[in-house]
């Protein structure tokens, strides 16, 4: 179960790491600016959901804040839900299930290093 975990951990902390900065970098991706856009959720919100995505991808690697980052991870896949459903954007909404199983099952199976 550790290997599970840590195998899950180092692609949590990866996608994190990655999407926070495409975020960052939205003005040289238009058709992320206007996905966005759709949802419902202007630049100041991408940069807001970047800058978290990142401390998460960083918080995760440690027991001390493993869980307050899996809650922040999954509260915030739930708003990209939430906000596709608004639009009207069901397919993105069904698309992002699989990535919300990820933080509670690394919740359930806990930090590897964690005593």
């Amino acid at each position: 179960m550790k290997i599970i975990s840590g195998i899950l951990i180092l692609i949590t902390a990866f996608l994190s790491l990655k999407h926070g900065w495409e975020g960052l970098q939205i003005d040289s991706h238009p058709e992320q600016l206007k996905m966005a856009t759709d949802l419902g959720v202007g630049k100041t919100g991408v940069m807001v959901v970047s800058v978290l995505s990142l401390a998460v991808g960083i918080a995760i690697l440690f027991p001390q804040t493993f869980f307050i980052a899996n809650l922040v991870n999954a509260i915030t896949i739930v708003l990209i839900m939430a906000f596709s459903l608004k639009g009207g954007n069901y397919k993105m909404a069904l698309m992002e299930i699989p990535f919300l199983a990820i933080p509670l099952v690394l919740i359930y199976l806990g930090h590897p290093l964690k005593k």
